[in-house]
């Protein structure tokens, strides 16, 4: 079986960390021999990786983005994998490919590279001259966006497109932690309880796109709850105030009861500028909440209005506000209906099967 070292840069947690995290797991599930090159700050990773089979290396002194150039973390880097004779090295993030192309030109014996491109942000002519033009396969975790990249001419014969995947095991309903979850919130039992999961970075995640949708509703008898990196910061919250919502929202912060947290939910929305796949939204969608989102990167794959959850163009603040108050208006029969939809389109998107690619793309670049 094959040798594989996953790369990964910084701390923290976002649906980069957290693919790297299922994907170096389940690799060794399924026999891969999966390394994991990772920060010595990142202990994070280290506690949820404790009981896997992931070997894990430590070679980047994470300081912030100038750590890439930091000649000591490339040095530990190389050193890595020349000490352990890889057959593939997977860059799961751009920062991260950035030390895998500082390292390949030094390094004797080179694996196959492969690197990711998680976001719908085409690449600048820089990465694509530098950076990506020594890959041996670009994995897009979009289709719809592989293929928007290939017609742009970005190395079409070097994309292939392999979804992120959730871990259906963790995320699935669970009625019985709705009163209990809606409790330790404290919604009341005459308000609505509406979620959001993803770090705070508005000009990206677009909370303030969800937050002037829930400034036109008619009525404030709901909680607004952001979980994610940064949602408990003083920024969030002033920001909460700046839309005349510090009653209505709360900003949990990081939590790793994502999946426990969803049940309680009437509807998840995100109105994200810039996504991939959005594994975030497919885990809701998996524990049976009604989503309404944006159309960004590859959701509208999946997504289908009416059908499985609710979608509206980029941006479109007012159009969420009407889709907020369509789907609190459904019939419990197609409530119901939209809800198995859900279920059933996120079933599609398991880890299992994500990984599965992977070793069947590693076989593809060893003949």
């Amino acid at each position: 079986m094959f040798k594989v070292l996953n790369v990964v840069d910084g701390i923290g947690w976002c649906g980069t960390k957290e693919q790297t995290y299922l994907i170096s797991k389940y690799l060794a599930e399924k026999g891969v021999e999966s390394h994991l090159a990772i920060s010595f700050q990142y202990k994070l990773m280290v506690d949820k990786l404790k009981n896997s089979k992931v070997k894990i290396h430590f070679f980047e002194d994470y300081r912030g983005g100038i750590s890439r150039f930091n000649p000591f973390n490339i040095w530990r880097l190389k050193k890595i994998i020349e000490e352990n004779d890889y057959d593939f090295i997977i860059a799961h993030s751009s920062h991260a490919f950035d030390y895998v192309r500082f390292v390949y030109p030094f390094l004797r014996k080179k694996p196959k590279i492969i690197a990711l491109r998680r976001s719908n942000f085409f690449p600048n002519i820089f990465s694509r001259k530098f950076k990506f033009s020594i890959a041996d396969k670009i994995v897009v975790t979009s289709c719809k966006v592989a293929e928007e990249f290939r017609k742009r001419g970005f190395f079409p014969e070097k994309i292939t497109c392999i979804s992120s995947g959730i871990e259906l095991s963790r995320f699935n309903p669970k009625p019985e932690l709705k009163e209990e979850v809606r409790q330790e919130l404290g919604v009341k039992e005459n308000e609505y309880f509406f979620i959001n999961v993803a770090n705070w970075q508005p000009w990206r995640k677009g909370q303030e796109v969800i937050l002037k949708a829930l400034q036109l509703l008619p009525f404030r008898n709901f909680k607004m709850v952001f979980v994610g990196l940064g949602t408990d910061s003083k920024e969030a919250k002033d920001t909460f105030k700046k839309y005349g919502l510090d009653n209505n929202c709360i900003g949990l912060g990081f939590r790793n009861d994502v999946d426990r947290l969803l049940q309680g939910a009437d509807l998840f929305l995100f109105g994200s500028f810039s996504e991939g796949i959005a594994g975030a939204l497919l885990q809701a969608m998996a524990t049976g909440r009604i989503v309404i989102s944006t159309a960004a990167g590859g959701i509208p794959e999946y997504l289908k209005d009416g059908i499985n959850g609710f979608i509206v163009d980029i941006g479109d603040y007012e159009g969420m506000a009407r889709k907020i108050q369509e789907a609190l208006s459904l019939s419990p029969e197609k409530r119901k209906e939209i809800v198995e939809n859900a279920i059933n389109t996120a079933k599609r998107y398991s880890i299992e099967h994500t990984v599965n690619k992977y070793i069947e793309l590693f076989k593809e670049l060893s003949r």
